[in-house]
């Protein structure tokens, strides 16, 4: 028979297994979102089953080239859970993003989120930025059919540094990723940021600081 310490660990060895072996994917199929539930989860409620179609799962428009006629020359035509609610709880969505010659998508981050590009026409210039206190910007030239990834949260951007349209398919790893835009969030949050933190955070003139604020 056991010593009482020997039986007193195999149980709690036996306990903490257990406690392990817990659900960390999914309870059912789907969970298409309900954008009229009231119930509050880490995402959103889901549609009963017994409702659910095929246009819960289907999405067209990817091959459509964006609008690129704007300040930066880029477009990016997302697809999450918004609109493609078949999307809800399963972790993942993506974009194709549009660039006008020399184009940009601007510096920024997705908190929830990894990114992983595709290039499926032209030639982009991309890159990321690690944290603090390196701050080492790592950055590749793509070509059509070339892959690269942008670790989550950290700073990347995108430039069409060829003289004709491009485009690329980008696929993160959350239904939500969020973004992040650093010129938007830093110079256009609302309200203002003090300008004297601008100021002193980007060592810039007053004045440019309030004409930045001004156009954001």
């Amino acid at each position: 028979m056991a010593s009482t310490p020997s039986l007193f660990f195999g149980l709690m060895a036996l306990s903490f297994s257990l406690a392990l072996a817990i659900d960390h994917n999914a309870l059912q199929d789907f969970c298409v979102a309900d954008p009229q539930s009231q119930v509050r989860v880490n995402g959103l409620g889901c549609k009963d089953p017994k409702l659910v179609e095929a246009n819960d799962f289907f999405f067209s428009g990817l091959h459509l080239v964006g609008n690129t006629s704007n300040a930066v020359g880029s477009r990016v035509t997302p697809v999450a859970v918004s609109q493609l609610p078949g999307l809800n709880t399963l972790g993942i969505s993506l974009g194709r993003v549009d660039f006008a010659p020399w184009g940009i998508n601007p510096p920024h981050t997705h908190p929830r989120a990894t990114e992983i590009i595709t290039v499926i026409n032209g030639t982009l210039e991309v890159g990321f930025v690690t944290s603090n206190p390196e701050n080492r910007h790592i950055t590749k030239v793509l070509q059509k059919g070339d892959v690269f990834v942008f670790p989550v949260g950290l700073v990347h951007y995108q430039r069409n540094v060829g003289y004709g349209n491009a485009a690329a398919i980008v696929a993160l790893s959350s239904q939500n990723p969020g973004v992040i835009t650093i010129a938007n969030s830093v110079f256009g949050a609302m309200p203002d940021i003090a300008g004297d933190v601008l100021v002193k955070a980007f060592q810039l003139d007053k004045n440019i600081v309030t004409n930045l604020q001004a156009k954001f």
